[in-house]
């Protein structure tokens, strides 16, 4: 397996990557699913560096400078869930979860501890560069705002808090992203179907359970409940609305 990772180190220098390209951390067990990605999302203009193991990969996402991470949480001897947590606390590049894992318990936990997408297996190339694409859309707009503000609700963008008042709120990775999310189209309807796509990137391992778990959590930072909203406002049959409390 040596091999495999110089060789495809080799082919981040040697190729000249075009736009939309990024150097991917593919860490997936499977050798011959780990060879066919690799080989496609080159092929798709990608840099690869690939790992058969999770001690493997965290080695090479610390020392490899990864723009973003494919973690296979079915890796064999780690738990793939400890190996998350494990990436996440040494960096904050995205992280593209894999999962054979039906469970919707189990896809949550993966979003709530920072992955910032998650799959079901199989999956293709095709699929990860479109979701590559999509967070890195969502990353690029997130540079141009710092702040968002709506009442007293405010989002430190680039320092990953949120505040209510004075007071900090201890949000997950996926409830931050979802307020921010809300926040910046506040005033604005937005369904769960646009939620699932634009925050969690995913309309397969993402359902509309899933989206109203988060929006219950979400209520509870708030200091409010779906009977009395005081920010989230639900418009049945079409989505929710993000509004600035009545005085």
């Amino acid at each position: 397996m040596q091999g495999e990772i110089s060789a495809s180190s080799s082919d981040v220098e040697d190729k000249a990557w075009g736009d939309g390209s990024v150097r991917v951390l593919l860490i997936e067990g499977d050798q011959e699913v780990r060879e066919v990605l690799a080989r496609n999302l080159r092929d798709l203009r990608h840099a690869v560096d690939t790992a058969d193991c999770g001690a493997r990969g965290l080695a090479l996402a610390v020392t490899g400078n990864p723009e973003f991470i494919i973690l296979d949480l079915g890796l064999p001897g780690l738990d793939g869930i400890d190996l998350l947590k494990a990436l996440r606390s040494a960096t904050r590049v995205p992280i593209i979860a894999a999962t054979d894992r039906q469970a919707e318990a189990y896809i949550v936990r993966a979003l709530e501890l920072g992955a910032d997408d998650c799959t079901t297996k199989p999956y293709s190339a095709t699929l990860l560069h479109a979701r590559i694409n999509a967070i890195s859309r969502r990353c690029k707009l997130a540079e141009h705002q710092k702040e968002l503000r709506v009442g007293g609700l405010t989002m430190d963008l680039l320092g990953h808090v949120a505040f209510l008042g004075a007071r900090s709120m201890r949000l997950r990775p996926m409830e931050f992203r979802l307020l921010a999310y809300l926040v910046a189209n506040a005033g604005r309807v937005v369904s769960k179907r646009e939620l699932r796509a634009e925050v969690w990137g995913d309309d397969f391992a993402c359902t509309d359970r899933t989206v109203a778990v988060h929006l219950c959590w979400l209520r509870r930072h708030l200091g409010e409940s779906a009977a009395d909203p005081r920010y989230l406002h639900t418009v049945r049959g079409v989505g929710i609305k993000l509004m600035a409390p009545r005085q």
